[in-house]
């Protein structure tokens, strides 16, 4: 049996091309390598070729194209075998909004309101808009939907007893309840009185308005006895199929016909650009294809987790991490419906933390995905003196003040005025609801409440809140509500500040009412999306002083770590959170641990780095297609290729396309400007075919490549021994030089890792290979198994004295870290000496013994960069 708290965990990302069956196949290694548990992406029936799972359209079954139950149980034996774990990636936030893959999303465009599953789906019914009342709008049309219809690029088709909306490779029920008159019609041309007695039945069944119990139970019933009479009656009359299909194929040779038609659907087909404005149901972030769930309401979390936590239970899910926790309506309810459910299993939430914020206490989890301390310890190897120089120079190559805080204000409102319009709208419609039963508020416009919600969107300092009705407010979320409401009004004087204190009061639930916490709980699931979406995927593309540092949970602005905020960071995660996940590199990460701690590097030679920008710039002026690329986007590249090098000009274009588009600046995704974008990947092109550069290029990484490797090993060591559960992803145990995704989730060549593996430790002296890092890993966790009592939840977390280039401590009482930092300014290691407790310590590495007593720091790292010292007797 696995432990409960994994020794290590080393993720995978599942799809077709990678199956239970592929991850079965690495187990012997991993567990040659000292891994203890299996992480796994979502493991649930996911879009047809999703290449990641956050899109499950059946939580009832395992994914087929990962293998199925079959594939999964071969999996299971595997890691039995081995003696590991598994963790499992769980969404409960969202499903795929996929008509044909999902039944249950079918089924309510089929029924509205009176489907049986409307329940589970955040849809909001009755919008301020008309027109979006009772139906869910559906935006998936190239253009405007009259000019789709009368493009004849919608049509009705006949399968059997069911019809359907077909656009492209799209596919939307058509209501039985609308068949009426096509049935009708088609009955008075074969004088089929069967037929004309199903067109009846069709007419009949209850509307999508009637939600009873007993209303959506007979339509139900009746509708599908109604499709297997009409498949019945065509396959035993080949006149009256004939007749049906003739009204059919008059009705989409009619454009008025069609509309009408598709007018009484429980769906509105419209422009995809329409979703950002009037989406009427919550999504992930601004992902229309991705519905939210209504997981606060407990049938919908049974029906949702029932496989899962039946695995659980089995014993061959014995660890998950919760996806995207901060979109539910309740997110502390919803994890201790999940831990009661899960028999407490090993549970990490992905959560990020803004500075100062702590996970809320309370929560029945171990702790969060690893972000926290990913920017921490990234941090450490980051020289807090390269911070003014490179700003500096950020702002003369861009023309631009450094001010990030600015850049992320504008960003969110940005956001808010156009990919999420629609949730911003569904709250200032609540706040109009409440002004006006307010006599001092109801003389407030709607653009009014919608400016102040906007503004403290904008100002709000983390990702959400976690207030719920009939619960005492935390002060920590008072004080983050009370700090926005001020920040929104010191920068908007002309917003009434009698209603910003009124909005206060509203969202910290100082206001009775059911409408009054409707709002302050959807307001909670509002500005998390508006950070992510504004701050994550827009304003850590644009300020880019030093690349290493716009990372998810980071900031530009918060440029380095300094040694004693890095070990307060682990000594508070070994009292609070000491199973909590550590990482440096995942799925989601913007770069790689490896090509951050390179890019990093340059903080040590700011003024180096500058002339050979100013260099690049000037030989590579020949290149540029006019003004483009623009000075930030090229300044992007030469960190780039610095911190990636070597890479083949395909992923460098691959990389700027995907940069420049979520930077929103001079093109995006949803604005593509094809002439800036073709002049951004000529430039890139011609740079990395010129030559000259890429000599000068070559030149400039060579030392820096030693030393990030030195850094590399560094910042691995750190995250197998602080406080937490380290994990691996996959194929970084080696040298890794990905950039963000797709980039970071090509194959894997396992093979050759489990050779080099074989090789060690011989193999540990092959630095290019990637096997140092192997070998850390593999020894630390080695020293993790045989020490458990050093690492368990409870163990002593000691910083060690050391000098300005070095970081060290102490876990338990007898095994001790050494790792160097700022390497590029180690000139003099003679005069720097790390202090270790009393006793014979032996380096795991090496074999070199070392007394107790101040020890010089190049001779602890005189034969290997990093070390790690275990106490003897």
């Amino acid at each position: 049996m696995p432990d409960a708290t994994p020794r290590a965990t080393y993720r995978v990302q599942l799809h077709a091309g990678f199956t239970f069956d592929a991850a079965a196949a690495i187990v012997p290694y991993l567990a040659r390598l000292g891994i203890s548990h299996l992480y796994v992406s979502p493991i649930l029936e996911s879009a047809p070729g999703s290449m990641h799972g956050y899109d499950v359209v059946d939580p009832t079954r395992l994914s087929g194209e990962r293998g199925g139950a079959e594939g999964f149980a071969r999996l299971r034996s595997a890691l039995v075998a081995f003696g590991m774990g598994l963790i499992v990636d769980i969404v409960p936030n969202h499903m795929a909004a996929d008509p044909r893959a999902n039944p249950w999303w079918w089924d309510v465009l089929e029924n509205g309101p009176a489907s049986r599953y409307a329940s589970a789906f955040d849809i909001d019914w009755d919008p301020p808009e008309a027109k979006l009342r009772q139906v869910v709008l559906a935006p998936i049309l190239a253009d405007h939907y009259g000019r789709e219809l009368e493009g004849g690029r919608i049509a009705i088709e006949r399968d059997e007893g069911s019809f359907a909306v077909r656009y492209f490779e799209h596919e939307m029920p058509v209501s039985p309840r609308t068949l009426d008159d096509l049935l009708a019609v088609a009955a008075a041309e074969c004088g089929s009185a069967e037929l004309a007695d199903i067109a009846e039945g069709c007419r009949s069944l209850p509307p999508a308005s009637a939600t009873d119990r007993e209303s959506v139970r007979r339509r139900h019933r009746d509708k599908e006895l109604l499709g297997v009479r009409i498949a019945r009656l065509c396959d035993g009359d080949v006149l009256v199929a004939k007749a049906i299909d003739d009204v059919v194929a008059r009705i989409n040779a009619s454009p008025d016909a069609l509309d009408e038609l598709l007018a009484r659907q429980n769906y509105r087909l419209a422009w995809w650009r329409v979703a950002g404005q009037e989406l009427d149901y919550r999504r992930f972030f601004d992902v229309p294809s991705l519905v939210a769930l209504r997981m606060e309401d407990e049938s919908v979390f049974a029906d949702t987790h029932t496989l899962l936590l039946d695995l659980v239970w089995d014993g061959a899910i014995n660890g998950l991490r919760v996806d995207h926790p901060d979109g539910l309506h309740d997110p502390r309810g919803y994890l201790g419906r999940l831990a009661e459910g899960s028999e407490g299993v090993w549970t990490v939430v992905e959560k990020i933390l803004e500075p100062g914020e702590e996970l809320p206490a309370g929560w029945p989890v171990a702790g969060t995905t690893g972000y926290d301390w990913l920017h921490a310890a990234g941090g450490v190897f980051v020289d807090p003196a390269g911070e003014a120089p490179l700003v500096a120079l950020w702002c003369s190559i861009t023309g631009e003040a450094a001010d990030f805080a600015e850049q992320a204000w504008r960003a969110k409102h940005e956001v808010m005025a156009r990919d999420l319009a629609a949730d911003v709208e569904r709250l200032t419609e609540l706040l109009v609801q409440v002004c006006e039963r307010q006599r001092r508020h109801r003389d407030h416009t709607r653009v009014a409440l919608r400016e102040a919600l906007r503004e403290i969107v904008a100002a709000f300092p983390v990702y959400r809140t976690y207030l719920q009705p009939g619960t005492p407010a935390s002060a920590g979320d008072v004080a983050r509500i009370e700090e926005a409401v001020a920040a929104a009004g010191r920068r908007r004087s002309d917003i009434d500040a009698e209603l910003l204190a009124f909005a206060a009061d509203i969202l910290c639930l100082r206001v009775d009412g059911a409408v009054e916490a409707e709002l302050a709980m959807r307001f909670q699931q509002t500005t998390g999306p508006v950070m992510a979406k504004g701050v994550e995927d827009t304003a850590l593309y644009r300020d880019l002083r030093l690349a290493s540092r716009c990372e998810v949970g980071g900031a530009p602005d918060r440029f380095a770590t300094s040694v004693a905020e890095f070990h307060a960071h682990n000594a508070a995660a070994a009292e609070r959170w000491p199973a909590t996940m550590l990482t440096t590199s995942t799925h989601d990460t913007k770069r790689s641990a490896d090509v951050r701690v390179r890019i990093g590097l340059l903080s040590e030679i700011p003024e180096v780095w500058a002339e050979a920008v100013a260099r690049w710039q000037g030989a590579n002026d020949r290149h540029r297609r006019g003004p483009w690329p623009d000075p930030a986007t090229e300044y992007l590249l030469y960190q780039t290729l610095v911190g990636a090098w070597p890479i083949d000009t395909a992923r460098v274009l691959a990389y700027l396309e995907k940069a420049t588009r979520e930077a929103k600046v001079h093109t995006s995704w949803a604005d593509p400007d094809a002439a800036y974008e073709a002049a951004v990947a000529d430039f890139a092109t011609d740079v990395l075919a010129d030559e000259a550069f890429v000599t000068d290029l070559a030149e400039f990484v060579a030392p820096l490549t030693d030393a990030g490797w030195v850094v590399a090993l560094a910042l691995t060591l750190l995250e197998l021994t602080s406080p937490g559960v380290p994990d691996i992803y996959q194929g970084c145990e080696l040298w890794d030089n990905s950039l963000v995704d797709p980039d970071n989730r090509r194959a894997v060549d396992f093979g050759r890792r489990a050779e080099l593996l074989a090789e060690l430790p011989e193999a540990a002296g092959e630095a290019e290979s990637g096997a140092p890092k192997l070998f850390v890993i593999r020894e630390s966790l080695a020293v993790r198994a045989e020490r458990p009592d050093a690492f368990a939840p409870g163990a002593a977390y000691h910083p060690l004295p050391s000098g300005e280039h070095a970081v060290a401590y102490l876990r338990g009482d007898d095994v001790a870290v050494v790792v160097p930092r700022l390497v590029l300014g180690l000139n003099d290691p003679e005069n720097e000496s790390v202090a270790l407790p009393p006793g014979q310590w032996v380096d795991r590495f090496t074999g070199t013994a070392h007394g107790g007593g101040p020890v010089p720091l190049v001779r602890l790292l005189a034969r290997f960069p990093v070390a790690l010292l275990v106490r003897e007797g």
